[in-house]
């Protein structure tokens, strides 16, 4: 069966997508139709953004009930260890192998095996450090009612940029890998969906943020995509997960910078 013909017949069951697609951005333990999760994995994609809304508003309600009795330095901690951690990790998995590979200025084809290699070297720990970094000064720098909007926004943006970056680079590996899993001929539609949803989302969250959000989203994965383009011809699994991490730590900044304008 086709590629196409795939998407088309996990199409006609929305339930099972939108499953597949919190089993693999999350570690919430759903088991129904799990064995079937190849079939719906690229329909799963429309449902990106609203995954990443549960995913923040979950984080949300966690950190409202913390947010009246700790600091904001340690509710912006326990927000990005919330994000991190529902996510399995596998996002910081893929911007750390991406650093590495992005960064260690070798041809493409070492670049990817590099990227594929289990060891995490320093510059892919110096990226992760910086982008958690970043996360944290922005959001410690939020009151706990401008925090809770910003941890909603995140996740929604970040697995917004994973569908604008696919929709724009081709699959970098010529064999198998995770991120071709999620690659069909809709990726442009499905990037098109999901950016509309997460306006429909920021909207409804916090209006005043969709010009800051949008920005934030559109700005990095532009960057990010060009350079991936350059060095390794397309996309991966793990840039995929590295431009969501990316996106998140710049729409974390931009919603400081929408608070604060030009104030410093």
């Amino acid at each position: 069966m086709c590629e196409k013909g795939l998407f088309k017949k996990a199409a006609y069951n929305p339930l099972a997508s939108f499953l597949a697609g919190v089993r693999f951005l999350t570690v919430i333990p759903i088991h129904w139709k799990r064995e079937k999760d190849t079939l719906f994995f690229q329909s799963s994609l429309i449902w990106f953004p609203w995954i990443g809304l549960l995913i923040g508003m979950g984080s949300a309600c966690i950190i409202s009930l913390c947010g009246s009795f700790l600091p904001p330095s340690v509710s912006a901690v326990f927000a990005i260890t919330l994000l991190a951690a529902v996510s399995g990790f596998l996002h910081i998995d893929g911007l750390a192998d991406s650093g590495d590979g992005l960064l260690c200025s070798r041809p493409r084809k070492r670049a990817l095996e590099i990227m594929r290699d289990s060891n995490t070297g320093a510059m892919g720990l110096t990226v992760v450090f910086l982008i958690l970094l970043g996360k944290y000064a922005a959001l410690s720098s939020l009151t706990v009612d401008s925090l809770l909007p910003a941890i909603i926004l995140i996740p929604v943006a970040g697995r917004t940029a994973i569908l604008l970056s696919m929709a724009i680079l081709p699959y970098a590996r010529s064999g198998d890998g995770l991120g071709q899993l999620f690659y069909s001929t809709e990726s442009r539609i499905l990037a098109i969906v999901g950016m509309l949803s997460c306006i429909l989302i920021t909207a409804l969250v916090a209006p005043h943020y969709i010009v800051f959000v949008g920005a934030a989203i559109l700005i990095p994965v532009g960057l990010f995509s060009y350079w991936c383009f350059k060095t390794l011809g397309g996309a991966t699994g793990d840039t995929l997960g590295a431009i969501c991490e990316i996106t998140e730590c710049a729409v974390a900044v931009s919603i400081v910078i929408a608070l604060h304008p030009f104030s410093h």
